[in-house]
């Protein structure tokens, strides 16, 4: 995946290089199985959403985070802030500090846009069920190219579905920045590759470690 060009480059596992223990894409391209359940994932949820709107709102409630940053220091502490708020979870990021036009990507996934990034996490919050993620480190990644964020995370939270399944993923976000300190990609990599980590989705609890 693009975006971790942190470590040395390992053999590779599967279409996939590991790196410090964590999973990359060595393309932008998911394998096209994986595309097709994400998708599908995605429009169910949307479907089951649409059924209850007012509840989706009444636990995302509308917030905007307009702050903006003029130095590579600024984006750490925003950044640490919108940890502590537990965006991934939330749903509530400061959009300020990143481009309209901001790439997301994941082993699953790639898209751009930060408004469809910020439908996409309300999209999800709803389904979580005593969610968590917690920053483990966050350090400054600057080379000849661009100037750039890294941090360490654990997600942790059961869905809301029948089996109730259990997600565990320990990763790596960078976070690219361009000449006037905005965030233009956002890259998350995982320490389990995509099909583990869809699998965790059907996967029943009972039994998981906790």
């Amino acid at each position: 995946m693009r975006g971790c060009r942190y470590s040395l480059r390992i053999p590779n596992d599967g279409g996939f290089v590991k790196r410090n223990g964590f999973r990359c894409s060595k393309s932008n391209d998911a394998p096209q199985l994986l595309k097709v359940v994400v998708s599908g994932a995605t429009e169910i949820l949307r479907l089951l959403s649409s059924f209850n709107k007012n509840e989706l709102y009444e636990m995302v409630p509308e917030q905007k985070y307009e702050t903006s940053a003029s130095s590579l220091d600024d984006i750490m502490m925003i950044l640490k802030s919108d940890y502590d708020n537990a965006y991934f979870v939330t749903g509530n990021f400061t959009s300020g500090i990143y481009t309209d036009d901001c790439i997301f990507e994941d082993p699953t996934i790639r898209f751009r846009g930060k408004e469809l990034y910020s439908r996409n996490l309300k999209l999800l919050v709803p389904f979580f069920e005593h969610p968590s993620i917690s920053l483990q480190s966050i350090n400054k990644v600057i080379n000849s190219e661009t100037e750039s964020v890294m941090a360490s995370w654990r997600l942790r939270t059961y869905l809301k579905l029948p089996w109730r399944p259990l997600i565990l993923i320990d990763g790596i976000t960078v976070y690219d920045l361009d000449n006037r300190f905005r965030i233009v990609k956002h890259v998350e990599s995982w320490s389990v590759s995509p099909l583990e980590a869809i699998g965790q989705i059907f996967t029943p609890s009972s039994g998981r470690p906790v």
